[in-house]
């Protein structure tokens, strides 16, 4: 696939070098620097920090520092979120001086207490604003920025072309689009064949986002889209090595570091628990690591039984949590196949 071998190679951003085509989404509550150092190391050609509320990181909010922290990868990529110009703009500056190498805007994220809020996706129902927020954060730093959106609003607003096309005139390197608008959230089947529209508007390299989890679908959103690249989000969910795996197919290589025996995956999703531990604390990196738990659960040892499953996600004991762990995976298969998720 001719398409697929395209994602083994380098990419240009603003002057940063991407080593590969195959990047892992910003989700916010996911991609943490945990997650994102494992993504990496299995071979995603980028990773980008889970959303950062741009006002709060302005005001100095507890947090905001672990999200826009330097983590000792290539390259860092913070993305923010907001709907005021002089925030988004301060929260470009200290996301930059933290060493981030790329600052994203969100303009995609469908949440209600993020649209709510008029941030996100809401953003493409006014491009003049969003324009504003574009030229706030580029006027504010050096380093290259980008923009992830949807295809539109809804269905009657589909100006992901135009969004496109106005943010490389003032100043993005890239944009990302997921196939589908706001008001899909996540429902039905990303258009692939839409993202074409903005890849012809604009010069500056796409990437292409939504419903991808295999080689074969990320061969095929490239054929459809045209795009230079393509990133991935909630393939991830209990498998942190979908991008990595997708890029080293295309390379022709093996897989960097995917478990493929109970001992070995037992012992990667306790390590990941842990380091979530480290990072967060105790009591709220409980918290975080159940949902990351609950999903290798899902995807790896399915035949858990309810009682064991609601020990592991219930404890307030990590040395339970991890003694549950390895007695739920002892007898797993390990499900490494890269499928879509979605």
């Amino acid at each position: 696939m001719t398409e697929l071998t395209t994602l083994a190679s380098p990419l240009d951003v603003g002057g940063v070098r991407i080593r590969n085509r195959v990047f892992l989404a910003p989700m916010s509550g996911i991609t943490d620097e945990p997650f994102r150092q494992r993504a990496h190391a299995h071979g995603a050609g980028l990773v980008v920090s889970e959303m950062v509320a741009s006002g709060e990181l302005a005001k100095g909010r507890a947090g905001c520092d672990l999200r826009i922290r330097h983590s000792g990868l290539p390259v860092h990529m913070v993305q923010l979120a907001g709907r005021e110009a002089a925030h988004m703009g301060e929260g470009a500056r200290i996301a930059a001086g933290e060493g981030a190498d790329i600052i994203d805007i969100n303009m995609g994220c469908p949440a209600k207490k993020v649209t709510g809020g008029y941030a996100g996706s809401a953003l493409m129902r006014d491009l003049d604003h969003a324009l504003s927020l574009i030229e706030a954060v580029v006027g504010a730093v050096s380093v290259p920025v980008t923009v992830k959106m949807r295809l539109g609003w809804d269905e009657s607003a589909l100006n992901a072309p135009m969004l496109a096309r106005r943010a490389e005139q003032a100043g993005v390197s890239m944009v990302t689009v997921h196939g589908r608008t706001r008001c899909q959230f996540y429902q039905g089947k990303a258009d692939w064949r839409a993202i074409a529209r903005v890849k012809q508007a604009v010069s500056i390299p796409v990437v292409a986002n939504g419903d991808v989890g295999s080689p074969e679908e990320a061969a095929a959103i490239l054929e459809q889209s045209g795009a230079d690249a393509v990133m991935i989000g909630r393939a991830h969910y209990g498998a942190p090595w979908v991008a990595g795996g997708i890029a080293t197919t295309a390379t022709g290589a093996g897989a960097q570091g995917i478990p493929t025996t109970p001992q070995e995956l037992t012992d990667y999703v306790v390590s990941h628990y842990e380091d979530m531990l480290a990072l967060h604390g105790i009591e709220s990196g409980l918290r975080q690591a159940r949902k990351h738990l609950g999903w290798y659960l899902d995807r790896h040892a399915p035949g858990v039984c309810a009682g064991q499953r609601k020990r592991i996600l219930t404890s307030f004991e990590p040395r339970e949590v991890v003694a549950e762990l390895r007695r739920a995976f002892a007898d797993s298969s390990p499900s490494i196949s890269l499928r879509s998720a979605a």
